[in-house]
């Protein structure tokens, strides 16, 4: 997926990445220490994964490794990308999988405690968004007095880009219908140029419904 940014790589030897066996607990500790591990994240990643991508939550983070939680099937040495801003993307392996969480093994190790600090910085600069997932699904969108098919091209919890046969008129209140639901969504037009257009959503999507594009388009 290509990004406006230059994707900054933080280079792993052998991660500790949460091993809940008895055999990683004795083994851990020395290395949790050593990477000041556990820092406590709660934040949402964009994960891109052979045939899917997906929002997951961060639940903890390290030098060598990361917690995610997603409920979706995960692999034994899977790889991911995991972008934590447009301009901050980390690759890794999946080592445990678990009631719906997962430790990962970065490729390089980082600096943890400055990879924060700097996400915290991006996060509060103007022009900050939140991610998008790069879909191509159908929608139904209803206006006052027509429903129109829509391809939704991009989307967030907060919106999402789209293509129309028809322009739609920027500032207009529509409600749209997304695959597999029954509850139409309040939304507005936010621009339209040609047969392009983008969606903010009067309330946000669950960020678990945005875990896995490939289970959205089923």
């Amino acid at each position: 997926m290509e990004s406006p940014h230059r994707s900054t790589s933080f280079p792993a030897q052998a991660a500790d990445t949460g091993d809940h066996s008895e055999a990683g607990r004795a083994t851990a500790k020395p290395n949790r220490r050593a990477s000041q591990r556990h820092l406590a994240v709660c934040r949402t990643a964009r994960v891109m994964r052979a045939g899917d991508a997906g929002l997951w939550r961060v639940r903890n983070i390290s030098d060598t490794g990361m917690m995610l939680a997603a409920d979706v099937p995960l692999r034994i040495g899977e790889r991911l990308e995991i972008a934590l801003s447009e301009s901050t993307t980390l690759q890794g392996s999946i080592k445990w999988a678990e009631g719906g969480r997962c430790g990962v093994a970065f490729n390089e190790t980082i600096d943890a405690a400055a990879l924060l600090r700097q996400l915290a910085d991006e996060q509060r600069s103007a022009g900050y968004r939140a991610f998008r997932l790069p879909v191509e699904i159908e929608a139904i969108l209803l206006l006052r007095s027509d429903a129109v098919a829509i391809d939704l091209v991009d989307i967030s919890q907060h919106g999402a880009g789209y293509r129309c046969s028809e322009r739609l008129e920027p500032g207009s209140e529509v409600e749209i219908l997304l695959p597999g639901e029954t509850n139409r969504r309040r939304a507005l037009v936010r621009w339209s140029r040609r047969q392009r257009g983008g969606l903010w959503f009067a309330e946000p999507l669950d960020r678990a419904s945005l875990e896995s594009v490939a289970r959205l388009r089923r």
